[in-house]
């Protein structure tokens, strides 16, 4: 596998996963209440709580991105 082949991968990688994260963002805003009401089903969190479990796991998948996707990719160009 070459170089651009990776930097390819990788590229795509990034797009997809910050597409997903947009689409679970956006989804979270709109969705909040009916999100909330489908959860509290199973789980007896209060509204912050819920919140905040949503905005930890998007900040942790957003961290996750950027040390797995995006610098390698930046690396690769900058070495390429």
């Amino acid at each position: 596998m070459d170089m651009a082949m990776v930097r390819n991968i990788l590229l795509w990688s990034t797009l997809i996963n910050y597409g997903f994260l947009l689409w679970w963002f956006l989804f979270f805003m709109f969705t909040h209440d009916w999100m909330y009401r489908f959860h509290g089903r199973w789980f007896q969190l209060s509204v912050q709580q819920f919140d905040a479990i949503h905005y930890g796991a998007m900040a942790l998948y957003k961290i996750n991105i950027l040390v797995f996707n995006l610098v390698p990719l930046i690396v690769l160009y900058l070495v390429g």
